[in-house]
């Protein structure tokens, strides 16, 4: 893990998507947090420890996906697959699919596997199998500001965590998609995710927490950033254009914040690979493109 010294920065950004808003002072104390994403390969040594079942694995509580058949609810995943050319980048629905099946060990379906994948992110990980590996380590997931003072890397108030630009030199600092969402994928490990640490650290030494997979806090979402003083929104109406697995209308799943980005995030589409970018997503919901690392008091 790396120490974080506290501080006060510039949370959010006026720039992009309304959600950041609005840019306001945040102090967070010190604290550590992972140096890497956790792996395929910790995930697979908390599962071998404990016996652990994730929630891509067990059944499905009809009570939670109101309106939903009941042949419809086995265990699986939400796996993204490239589309065949242009589409209307509105309906998320034709770049993502429900694969039963689908989960940690088989991100893609039952067909596939992670034995050549051990050093990546794991993914296919709901918000709970995140804070289970959490406790068993001996840590707990960052807060919506951490993680962001984090992604900073003491660069604070820019829109990257390199700087302003997107692709200094013309080069990708982190893993993200590089060409046309979500059709043509140029980058250096196409639609997937990289092994961790395959891209620079930011200025403390973290690598990843910018692209590759967003990373899961322990924070609910709300459409605004909450300034400490003001009363929390209800986040419960919005609409996600983003969200592979948003809580659907009538659902008892709360969401919480993803921040960092991943490697479907492309400026044509999903310009998030920032720190002050965020996400909501559904508490229940494993999909291919979301992690998780952890953090720890001092």
């Amino acid at each position: 893990m790396v120490r974080i010294d506290g501080g006060t920065f510039r949370m959010g950004s006026d720039e992009f998507y309304p959600d950041e808003q609005p840019v306001h002072e945040r102090t967070v104390d010190s604290y550590l947090i992972d140096r890497y994403a956790v792996t395929n390969a910790d995930f697979a040594r908390f599962v071998d420890a404990t016996g652990y079942v994730t929630v891509a694995e067990r059944p499905m509580d009809p009570a939670d996906y109101p309106g939903v058949a009941a042949e419809d609810l086995v265990p699986g995943a939400m796996v993204f697959t490239a589309t065949a050319g242009p589409v209307d980048l509105r309906d998320w629905r034709q770049w993502w699919r429900w694969e039963p099946g689908a989960h940690w060990r088989r991100p893609e379906g039952v067909d596939s596997g992670i034995e050549d994948r051990m050093d990546h992110p794991v993914v296919q990980v709901a918000f709970e199998d995140a804070s289970a590996y959490a406790a068993w380590a001996g840590k707990r997931l960052p807060t919506e500001a951490e993680h962001e003072f984090a992604a900073r890397g003491g660069v604070d108030g820019a829109r990257f965590a390199w700087g302003e630009e997107a692709y200094p030199g013309g080069e990708a600092q982190a893993n993200s998609w590089i060409g046309s969402f979500p059709y043509d994928n140029r980058g250096r490990f196409g639609a997937t995710t990289a092994p961790v640490g395959s891209y620079p650290a930011n200025g403390y030494g973290l690598y990843d927490i910018i692209g590759n997979t967003w990373e899961r806090t322990s924070d609910y979402y709300a459409p605004r950033h909450v300034v400490p003083g003001e009363e929390a929104v209800d986040a419960g109406a919005r609409v996600n254009l983003l969200a592979s697995a948003s809580a659907e209308p009538g659902s008892r799943i709360p969401r919480r914040v993803l921040k960092g980005g991943s490697y479907l995030c492309s400026p044509d589409y999903c310009l998030r690979f920032r720190p002050a970018a965020r996400s909501p997503q559904a508490d229940d919901t494993a999909t291919t493109h979301i992690g998780f690392r952890c953090a720890a008091d001092i």
